[in-house]
């Protein structure tokens, strides 16, 4: 037998829908029963009331005769104080009446109480007799009247009977429909996770199928496929970047090795110039591990590219920290403070890039300034240099772009560092965007100012 987890999603479907249609089958079944038998008893006990409640106001109004004529299915019998029969209608018995001495001492004026059949005649079944006083107090008459609830039996037999023939025969049709209903909703369900062990197993292109139907599984399906989409640009981001980080990390590990290889052959090595030219790869090296660890922690997600919490930094003081370590760049510091909520050390970092990146392809001078502009501070670095095309103002921003005019080994550019402002900047809540400068070009940073 197998076990419930290897039973398909559309067999247990359709075995908990066809349990809970037996179930509530069952019930309605049960309920139909006994609502019909309740309905049936109650129509009986009315009829026979009424008829006992008839033939009593005939006997105070003294007009009773001997021989009462009623509904055949009934029978009556008018009976006194000592259980003679005064009166009955045809089929009644004239000498025995319907209830015992006993029962009609414990029988209350317009009661009903069963009886067997064969008290009135009947072979099998039973009979309800319903008891109505009548005539003067000083000799009161008992009406009775029985009434046959063989007809309700049957009609309740009957009733049972059909539904249990009935019943299993709409189950197993509901079973049959429901299997087919779901094999046609499910069947979509399948195709995607066919296509999903397609594309796992590399025989088709990363989508999978997407069903015509508006429906939740469209909805899914191209979910599945933006998710999809996500992944594999991920993945070639990743490839990307993982090509252009063991590109960067080659040159000046090559460099290295040969001016060491170059040193080993010549006596006369300047051993001074030698270091000075292998530290300058070495810092080139640790810049960019440095920045590599950055990026790959703000893509690792929840905010760890910036380790340290936040508080209120002072913009004018310190882009002028760092404004100083560049004798080229020209800054005046604002006449009032410029306050936000951020990282000092990550912020910093951000004016140093923008500085470094205007330093490195400026003419003769560089200008940054801190202003403010409604809920915002903007940090503006402008340079003389030759710009970057509007083509290629949102390029620059990807990681490892460099224009062909910054690929000079002397520069000292990776092609990260804008990529780094721009992740820090979004980290603070902030966005930055390049303009010209006519000539030159100018880097906007615009941070939300503290609250």
């Amino acid at each position: 037998m197998k076990r419930p987890s290897e039973i398909s999603l559309r067999a247990r479907l359709v075995l908990v829908s066809v349990l809970g249609l037996t179930a509530g089958l069952a019930l309605g079944g049960v309920v139909l029963v006994g609502v019909l038998n309740f309905a049936l008893l109650r129509a009986v006990n009315t009829e026979a009331l009424e008829t006992a409640r008839g033939v009593a106001k005939l006997v105070d109004q003294k007009s009773l005769s001997e021989r009462i004529e009623v509904n055949p299915a009934l029978q009556v019998q008018v009976i006194d104080a000592q259980g003679r029969v005064l009166a009955l209608s045809p089929g009644a018995d004239r000498l025995t009446p319907m209830l015992y001495p006993d029962e009609l001492r414990d029988l209350a004026d317009g009661q009903v109480r069963d009886i067997p059949g064969s008290r009135i005649g009947l072979v099998g079944g039973g009979a309800r007799v319903v008891m109505v006083t009548a005539g003067p107090p000083t000799d009161p008459v008992r009406v009775l009247v029985a009434r046959s609830t063989n007809d309700l039996s049957q009609g309740v037999h009957i009733l049972r009977l059909a539904l249990v023939v009935t019943f299993p025969l709409l189950i197993a049709l509901l079973a049959v429909v429901l299997w087919r209903v779901l094999g046609a909703v499910l069947h979509p369900v399948d195709a995607l996770r066919a296509g999903a062990e397609e594309i796992t197993g590399g025989t088709r292109e990363g989508r999978l199928p997407v069903p015509e139907s508006r429906d939740e599984i469209h909805r899914l399906a191209v979910t599945l496929n933006g998710m999809l989409h996500r992944l594999e640009s991920a993945r070639v981001r990743q490839r990307a970047f993982v090509a252009d980080a063991a590109h960067e990390l080659r040159s000046p590990l090559t460099n290295m090795r040969t001016e060491l290889e170059v040193s080993q052959r010549l006596p006369d090595t300047d051993w001074q110039a030698l270091s000075h030219d292998l530290l300058t790869d070495v810092d080139r090296l640790s810049r960019l591990v440095d920045d590599l660890l950055l990026l790959a922690r703000a893509d690792d997600g929840g905010g760890r590219a910036i380790s340290a919490p936040f508080r209120s930094v002072d913009l004018g003081s310190l882009v002028g920290d760092v404004a100083d370590r560049y004798p080229s760049v020209t800054y005046v510091r604002p006449s009032a403070p410029m306050e936000v909520t951020g990282e000092p050390d990550a912020l910093g970092r951000v004016v140093a890039n923008l500085l470094d990146n205007a330093v490195r392809h400026a003419k003769s001078q560089v200008r940054v300034t801190v202003t403010a502009h409604g809920t915002y501070r903007l940090i503006s670095v402008t340079d003389d240099g030759p710009g970057i095309p509007a083509a290629d103002r949102e390029r620059v921003f990807d990681r490892f772009t460099r224009l062909d005019d910054a690929r000079a080994r002397d520069a000292g550019g990776s092609g990260l560092g804008l990529a780094i402002v721009r992740e820090l900047v979004r980290r603070h809540g902030g966005t930055v965007g390049l303009a010209d400068a006519g000539p030159g070009l100018r880097v906007d940073v615009r941070l939300p100012a503290l609250r």
